[in-house]
């Protein structure tokens, strides 16, 4: 009988080594896995490269993972925010390494590795600094930029429901990159707020069917980061 739920958060990323590619979810707090993270911390998985949408808030969640040197490479769109410290700090040392990806290429480019698509041409960039050394190409009379699909080993993602196939719903639009990063990384890691029984979500509400999902793990009461930020909070 497939049952794809773990025990604990720190039994969840256990297998993640050195050196691996990691994609987290969110869009800032939305759909942000902080527990996964945190696990993440404890683990002690250093040598990350990490594909996120931007590069965390305060000293908590990905901000900590940053701020306690596991992470050497950042993919992102938005490297810098109102309660990011932590990345810009860094970057400005040299201590890590930034391939800053506009935040509708990057969607695109998680969504064509998923999809078993190797690379694709977008007119998002061109005539930027972002288009340097990149392949070029004139189509109809337009110029684009090729880029390359994203894969990861691992991705750490949160939702509202799931069941013990790994079938997923996820709260609005906190599912923001979840469902593609679910399907363009070989192991995906889960944690929920509801688990259920297979047949207790109705077929037409997945999101993220479980094909795509390896372990799941059961967060009844998530952190939020605004509120740990707010209060001054710092992992570990």
């Amino acid at each position: 009988m497939i049952n794809k739920k773990v025990n604990s958060v720190h039994d969840a990323v256990a297998n993640i080594k050195d050196g691996a590619t990691v994609m987290i979810g969110g869009f800032g707090e939305a759909g942000s896995p902080i527990e996964l993270i945190h696990a993440l911390i404890d683990h002690g998985a250093k040598g990350l490269t990490v594909v996120n949408n931007n590069t965390g808030s305060g000293h908590v969640g990905l901000a900590a993972l940053i701020e306690n040197k596991r992470v050497a490479k950042m993919i992102c769109s938005f490297p810098r925010t109102a309660n990011s410290t932590v990345f810009p700090e860094l970057y400005k040392k040299g201590e890590l390494e930034l391939e800053l990806v506009p935040q509708g290429t990057l969607a695109e480019r998680i969504r064509a590795g998923g999809a078993g698509v190797p690379a694709f041409y977008t007119a998002t960039s061109v005539g930027t600094s972002l288009a340097d050394g990149k392949e070029m190409r004139n189509i109809d009379g337009r110029d684009y930029v090729l880029e390359y699909g994203l894969k990861a080993d691992f991705a750490l993602i949160k939702c509202l429901k799931a069941d013990r196939y790994g079938n997923l719903v996820y709260n609005k639009t906190a599912r923001n990159f979840a469902p593609i990063m679910a399907m363009a990384a070989d192991t995906t890691i889960v944690q929920t707020k509801q688990f259920v029984e297979a047949g207790d979500i109705d077929p037409e509400a997945v999101v993220t069917p479980g094909i795509f999902v390896d372990q799941i793990i059961t967060v009844a009461n998530p952190l939020l980061e605004s509120e740990l930020v707010n209060a001054g909070e710092v992992y570990p």
